[in-house]
């Protein structure tokens, strides 16, 4: 088995998991089913290519929460492209600010080829919605000698610089994890979620749940350790007492 890893970072990102009426929310970390979509898209399947979205939805999903970003609510208006009459306020929720290591597990070829995909992809990848775009390329790399939690412990913090120098002082920070439980693993210890998909068709989207498991992880914080190094390596003048009775006897 090998690891896709991917980095999710952009001024606004949504990933929702069910959506009532006017009223769109964002789960607090990507969805299974939008970072499946982003690969999706990215390999240039049709909507309704049910047994293509299979294969992506065998994979083994897990997302580590690098920088957890501020929730946001936005109002939006819309008129009917047809008759032109004004349609309901919209109120659509968002992460500003979130930063996030996604990864997928599977056999190597079929992890390879999405990696491929997502260095060339068909169509553009966003961050949930239309409106998301990333702020940095997406795939990070691929790891063939880790499992998926191996993975998501080996990549290094993906924050934004500003928000690790706010824990400087801190030589490692902890980091939460949200994967699928591997076979062996007890299911009772998992959360369940319904964004595992089953069809991107336009007249009906499926979606089951699936189990979900958290765990942390210690990460280094690179600012701490140039903090650090430029603290220890910097050259301290040396004080003499003796110096100014020195000075006036010459």
């Amino acid at each position: 088995m090998s690891v896709l890893t991917l980095c999710l970072a952009g001024p606004l990102q949504s990933w929702g998991s069910a959506a009532r009426f006017v009223r769109r929310t964002t789960e607090s970390a990507p969805t299974k089913s939008g970072v499946l979509g982003m690969l999706a898209a990215a390999q240039g399947l049709a909507r309704g290519d049910d047994e293509g979205l299979a294969r992506l939805g065998a994979l083994r999903f897990g997302v580590r929460i690098d920088q957890p970003g501020t929730r946001v609510r936005d109002f939006q208006t819309a008129h009917h492209a047809v008759t032109g009459k004004s349609m309901p306020l919209s109120e659509r929720f968002y992460l500003a600010d979130a930063v996030f290591v996604a990864a997928v597990e599977g056999e190597r070829a079929f992890i390879d080829d999405l990696h491929s995909a997502l260095r060339t992809p068909v169509h553009p990848v966003f961050l949930g919605r239309r409106s998301c775009p990333p702020a940095r390329p997406v795939e990070l790399g691929v790891h063939h000698d880790d499992d998926l939690e191996q993975a998501l412990r080996a990549e290094p913090w993906q924050a934004s610089a500003w928000y690790q120098q706010l824990r400087r002082r801190h030589g490692t920070v902890p980091l939460v994890i949200m994967r699928e439980p591997r076979p062996d693993e007890p299911a009772e210890l998992a959360d369940t979620l319904r964004d595992q998909p089953l069809s991107f068709a336009a007249e009906q989207r499926k979606h089951a749940l699936r189990s979900v498991l958290r765990t942390s992880v210690d990460v280094p914080n690179p600012q701490a350790r140039a903090a650090t190094t430029s603290a220890t390596t910097q050259a301290v003048p040396e004080h003499d007492v003796f110096g100014a009775l020195e000075e006036e006897d010459t």
